[in-house]
């Protein structure tokens, strides 16, 4: 405790507040007094001191009831209290500890041991004082990671584990937020999965789905897409968002291939089995609005904008095999993938023939 400690003297003798303040001032701490139990108590509280020095015998209010309200009020339990009595030590001792005194002097009062015991209590509180501000960083640093925790928890429904810890920390802007970006958007389903799921067991449509679920989520999170939602058997994807990258129209069309080649390994099983299945692909790229949709309680991360609709177009277009892509995608793609052309397709909510291309492979080694 440092020499700018402050003392309570409680005594209704004037002389012995005057005594004892003098020498607690000599020795650097500074002292503040009080000539009755009320008026003791209203210091403690409005001037928070670090140790009380308690006259035992006093009207109105003896020390005792005022160490048991100190001891009674949370901020104040721990504080140190000394109780000075004139009384026969050896019974005062006992009352004063059953009130909740720390120590306790006789007087006339010894000056060396005054000064030795107001030292040895200091301490302890500065102790404590250190104990109990590590607890409340501790408490916040808790809470903190809590809330962390849980809005880790929320971004991880959309984003790959890395990405939304990075969001968390603070290494990329809150994606919530909504926001305009280009992206490049992918949309996939199955072919046949509508009657799949009318004639098959429950049991089996989800077997299905957590097979098919889990190798695409594999694939999203090996090419850093961004999950915007799916829906039974389709999926929405798109690149660029929330953390930008120089690639995703190349990045779209890698996964892409990669899900086809995935699940005509799949499809060998489901047949064995008897399931029709097949998958469609559609790749678009252009701007969007991305941000929180829904309600408290219930957000949901979106993307909004012609460029979904083309995708999901494109995606209903496809034949089974197929990963139809806009001409900007291609465009954007270069030299990685060889495409044919489709031809000018009409797609509801488009005025005009789109342009589409049916991605055969890649192109290049190792791409």
């Amino acid at each position: 405790m440092s020499a700018a400690a402050r003392i309570l003297v409680v005594d209704d003798t004037p002389q012995n507040v005057k005594l004892l303040a003098d020498l607690l001032q000599v020795k650097g701490y500074e002292v503040t007094r009080a000539a009755s139990g009320r008026e003791a108590l209203a210091k403690v509280a409005a001037e928070r001191p670090d140790l009380v020095l308690l006259d035992v015998m006093m009207p109105e209010m003896s020390g005792y009831e005022v160490c048991r309200a100190i001891r009674e009020d949370p901020a104040t339990a721990m504080l140190p209290v000394v109780m000075v009595t004139a009384l026969d030590p050896a019974q005062e001792r006992i009352k004063g500890l059953e009130a909740g005194a720390d120590d306790f002097l006789s007087k006339p009062v010894h000056h060396a041991e005054l000064l030795a015991r107001v030292r040895s209590l200091l301490r302890i509180k500065a102790l404590h004082d250190q104990l109990a501000e590590s607890n409340q960083t501790l408490e916040e640093r808790v809470r903190e990671q809590v809330a962390q925790l849980e809005r880790l928890g929320r971004l991880k429904r959309f984003f790959s584990p890395q990405l939304a810890e990075l969001i968390v920390s603070g290494g990329a802007d809150d994606p919530l937020k909504s926001h305009r970006r280009e992206v490049a958007v992918v949309f996939l389903d199955l072919r046949g999965f509508t009657a799949f799921a009318e004639t098959a067991e429950p049991e089996e449509v989800m077997g299905v789905l957590r097979e098919y679920h889990a190798e695409m989520g594999r694939l999203i999170l090996a090419h850093e897409g961004t999950l915007e939602r799916f829906t039974g058997d389709g999926m929405m994807i798109f690149f660029n968002d929330p953390v930008p990258v120089p690639d995703p129209a190349p990045r779209a069309v890698r996964m892409a291939v990669a899900m086809r080649e995935r699940v005509a390994e799949m499809i060998v099983t489901w047949r064995q089995q008897g399931y029709e299945l097949d998958f469609g692909i559609g790749i678009a790229q252009g701007y969007a609005t991305i941000g929180a949709i829904g309600f408290e309680g219930r957000w949901d991360y979106g993307a909004i904008g012609t460029v979904t609709n083309l995708a999901a177009r494109l995606c209903g277009e496809a034949r089974p095999g197929q990963i139809l892509v806009s001409r900007r995608v291609l465009a954007a793609a270069g030299d990685l993938a060889t495409a044919e052309p489709v031809g000018e397709l009409t797609l509801k909510g488009f005025s005009r023939p789109v342009p589409a291309f049916n991605v055969v492979g890649l192109a290049r080694a190792g791409a």
